[in-house]
């Protein structure tokens, strides 16, 4: 148990790129793929979710609010495990855990993980493949998520986002399997430090089938160019996320 909880009641759900109930989307998981989407530091469970149509049909897409309120400045907004900020409201760009295992980010995909055990049990026959996406603070959960249960997730797509620090035990099981991994971003990214792009980079490909884009220009965002590149590679990956 990581000590942190996802609501239930604060998951917002699409079905065929529209917005759909809990209950329908459920049913719907019998026979589709789930998308499970994941919003970045300060932003909320309705966010991801607008991207629903322009991506592949055949998915269930679930948005979940992170476990934990984003502090002061932020207003009405969650976080998947604290950030340390300096000047400007920028990351600080040293300040990261020494071990994966037991960090903020390893509780937050924990309790990810016991969000989708729970929703498995609720589906009739179980989950199908499951795709991961995130956006920033969303792109290491991503990233987490992969890396506490290899076998689990056909995909991850890692938006201006990056890798926890540190190593973990299953590593090594993730370097056999290389899931497919995309990840998008700005050179000229002003949020996410150079350490922490440096650890993804030489990560990434590491333990997983890397596909990289840059997208200059987009700073810390996600560009309609980026989403059609993330439309083809979930197509690509999944089986049926292109039947409606």
């Amino acid at each position: 148990m990581s000590g942190m909880w996802i609501d239930d009641d604060s998951v917002r759900w699409a079905l065929a790129g529209r917005p759909a109930t809990a209950e329908e989307a459920i049913a719907a998981l019998r026979d589709h793929p789930l998308l499970l989407l994941m919003h970045g530091y300060g932003s909320f469970e309705g966010d991801l979710i607008e991207l629903a149509p322009q991506l592949p049909g055949g998915f269930v897409c679930a948005s979940p609010r992170a476990p934990l309120v984003a502090p002061p400045p932020v207003v009405n907004g969650y976080a998947w495990f604290p950030i340390p900020f300096g000047p400007y409201l920028l990351p600080l760009p040293h300040v990261a855990p020494a071990e994966f295992v037991g960090s903020e980010p390893h509780r937050a995909a924990i309790a990810a993980l016991e969000w989708i055990d729970a929703l498995d049990a609720r589906v009739e026959g179980g989950l199908r493949e499951i795709a991961l996406m995130g956006f920033s603070q969303g792109g290491a959960m991503v990233t987490s998520l992969l890396r506490l249960r290899p076998e689990r997730f056909a995909c991850g797509v890692n938006c201006s986002g990056f890798v926890a620090p540190g190593a973990h035990a299953d590593d090594e099981r993730l370097a056999a399997r290389r899931p497919p991994l995309f990840w998008g971003r700005d050179t000229a990214d002003p949020i996410v430090s150079e350490q922490r792009v440096a650890f993804t980079a030489a990560w990434s490909p590491a333990h997983t089938e890397l596909e990289a884009r840059l997208y200059p220009g987009i700073a810390h965002s996600i560009s309609a160019e980026e989403v059609a590149d993330i439309a083809a590679f979930l197509t690509r990956h999944v089986d049926g996320a292109a039947r409606q």
